[in-house]
C-alpha cells in the first residue's frame, strides 16, 4: 500500500494562495451522463410509479420482489429490531437520541404578533406536514443518521415522517432499524438511489408525496435531488465530509492524527486539513499517521483521501489561522487549543466549531447533541447545519385596522401606479375614504 503523503502548504510561500485554491477544488456531483441517467429514473417513477420502482430495486440493490410490499417494513418489524440489539447498543441510541432532541428543542421557533399604529403584523410558524427521511443501505448504514434527520422533524411538529433506506441483496441492518422506531418513523420503505427521491417527490401508488426531502446519499441520490428540487425542499446539496483542525502544537499528535483519520475514511474525496504555526508538531502528527494508519480497517480509503485532498498548512502565528478558516468554510472545525472559546469570534464560516483538545468531531457525529448533517464545500459560507428550523414554515400575517387603512393605501396606490400595475393601485384606492 502507498504511504501517506499529503500536500503541505506554507502561508509564507509564494503560490500559496493559488495551491490553496487548487486543494479545496471539488467537481461538482453531477456530470452530463449521470444527470441524463438519473433523469431517465426519475421519470421512469414519475410515469409508472409502483411498477418502475420494483423495478429499478430489483435491478440496482440485486432483489428478487414481486409486489411493493415486500419493500415495506412496518412499526412492528422496527420494535422488533430494536428489541433485538445489544442492550449497550440500545441504551447508546437512547443517550443519543435524548441529547438531539434537547438540543433541537431550543431551536422551536413561536409565532409571533405586534401592533403599530392601527396595523396588526406578525409570523406564523407551522411544521410541514410531510418529510422524507433518506437514509444509506448497504455497506454505509448509518443509525445516527436517522436520528439526526428525524427528531428535528418531530420536535418541530411533523405528523409524517416518511424514511427511504435501500437494502442490497435484501440485507436489512437492525441497528438502523432500531434508530427508527426510536426516533418514531412507523414506515420504512427498502428502496434507494434516485428512484428513491423521485417517488418522494412525485409520489407512487404506495410511496407518499412529501413536502421535503433530506438526508445524505451518493452521487446518484445528490442529483436527483437537486433534480426535484422545485417540486419539493431539499435540505442541501452535500460534498464530500471535510474536517479542519486548528492545533496550537500542544495535543497528543495522536490525537490529531485519528481525528484527521475520522473524515478520510468516509471517502477518498473527502477532505482532512490541519493548521498549525508549530513545524514540529506537524512532522510528529505525520508520523503518528504512519503508525496509526496500519490499525484502521479503512486505511486504503483513508490513505487515498489524505493524499488526493489532505494538507498540512503552516502558519506563522495561530492568528494567520482564523483568514484561512474563513476562506475554506469547512464543514467540521476543530480548534484544538488552548482556551479555544476566546477564537470563537474570528470564525464567520463553519458548519460546526469544535472547541478544545477534549471535542473531537466524532462526539458530533453521534451524541453530543447538535446535528451532524452540514454544509460542506464551502457552502458554510451561507448555509447552516440541519435543524428544527428546516422543517418549519412561516406565513405573514397583515390586519389593518379602518384608522390605518388611508394611509397604507395611499402609498400602496402611488408606488403601484410608479410601476404601472394599475389594479394594484385600484385595489388599494377602493379601499380609501370609506367613512
Amino acid at each position: 500500500m502507498v504511504g501517506i503523503e499529503l500536500s503541505r502548504l506554507d502561508v509564507s510561500e509564494e503560490g500559496f494562495s493559488e495551491r490553496l485554491d487548487k486543494l479545496l477544488e471539488w467537481e461538482s456531483v453531477s456530470d452530463t451522463k449521470l444527470e441524463e441517467s438519473v433523469s431517465h429514473i426519475v421519470q421512469q417513477v414519475r410515469s409508472d410509479g409502483d411498477k418502475a420502482l420494483l423495478s429499478l430495486s430489483n435491478q440496482f440493490d440485486r432483489l428478487n420482489c414481486q409486489g411493493m410490499n415486500e419493500l415495506v417494513i412496518e412499526i412492528d418489524e422496527l420494535k422488533r429490531a430494536f428489541e433485538s440489539v445489544d442492550d449497550e447498543v440500545k441504551a447508546a441510541l437512547q443517550v443519543a437520541a435524548s441529547r438531539i432532541k434537547g438540543f433541537h428543542e431550543r431551536q422551536k421557533s413561536p409565532s409571533w404578533q405586534y401592533e403599530e399604529n392601527g396595523v396588526l403584523l406578525g409570523q406564523k410558524v407551522t411544521p410541514l406536514d410531510r418529510v422524507g427521511i433518506y437514509v444509506p443501505g448497504g455497506l454505509a448504514s448509518y443509525p445516527s443518521s436517522v436520528l439526526m434527520n428525524a427528531i428535528p422533524a418531530h420536535v418541530a411538529g411533523v405528523k409524517d415522517i416518511v424514511m427511504v433506506s435501500p437494502t442490497p441483496d435484501n440485507v436489512r441492518n437492525p441497528v438502523v432499524l432500531a434508530a427508527a422506531y426510536l426516533a418514531g418513523i412507523n414506515r420504512v420503505f427498502c428502496i434507494g438511489g434516485a428512484q428513491a427521491i423521485a417517488a418522494l417527490a412525485y409520489g407512487t401508488e404506495s410511496v407518499p408525496r412529501v413536502d421535503k426531502i433530506v438526508g445524505p446519499g451518493n452521487s446518484y441520490v445528490a442529483t436527483a435531488k437537486k433534480q426535484v428540487f422545485g417540486q419539493v425542499g431539499i435540505d442541501m446539496i452535500a460534498g464530500p465530509s471535510e474536517i479542519l483542525v486548528v492545533c496550537d502544537g500542544k495535543t497528543n499528535p495522536d490525537w490529531i492524527a485519528m481525528d484527521l483519520f475520522s473524515q478520510a475514511e468516509h471517502d477518498e474525496s473527502a477532505q482532512a486539513i490541519l493548521i498549525s504555526p508549530d513545524q514540529v508538531f506537524l512532522d510528529n502528527v505525520k508520523k503518528s499517521m504512519d503508525r496509526l494508519i496500519l490499525g484502521q480497517q479503512r486505511s486504503r480509503i483513508i490513505t487515498n483521501s489524505l493524499n488526493n485532498r489532505g494538507a498540512f498548512i503552516k502558519v506563522e502565528h495561530l492568528d494567520d489561522a482564523w483568514e484561512i478558516v474563513n476562506r475554506i468554510a469547512p464543514e467540521h472545525l476543530e480548534l484544538s487549543v488552548e482556551d479555544a472559546e476566546q477564537y470563537l469570534s474570528r470564525i464567520r464560516h463553519a458548519g460546526a466549531i469544535f472547541l478544545g483538545r477534549n471535542t473531537p468531531e466524532a462526539l458530533g457525529d453521534y451524541c453530543a447533541g447538535p446535528n451532524h448533517v452540514l454544509p460542506t464545500s464551502g457552502t458554510a459560507r451561507f448555509f447552516s447545519p440541519l435543524g428544527v428550523y428546516d422543517f418549519e414554515k412561516r406565513s405573514s400575517i397583515i390586519n389593518v385596522s379602518d384608522s390605518a387603512v388611508d394611509e397604507l393605501s395611499r402609498i400602496a396606490a402611488l408606488l403601484a401606479d410608479k410601476e404601472g400595475l394599475q389594479a394594484h393601485g385600484d385595489s388599494a384606492r377602493y379601499r380609501m375614504n370609506k367613512k
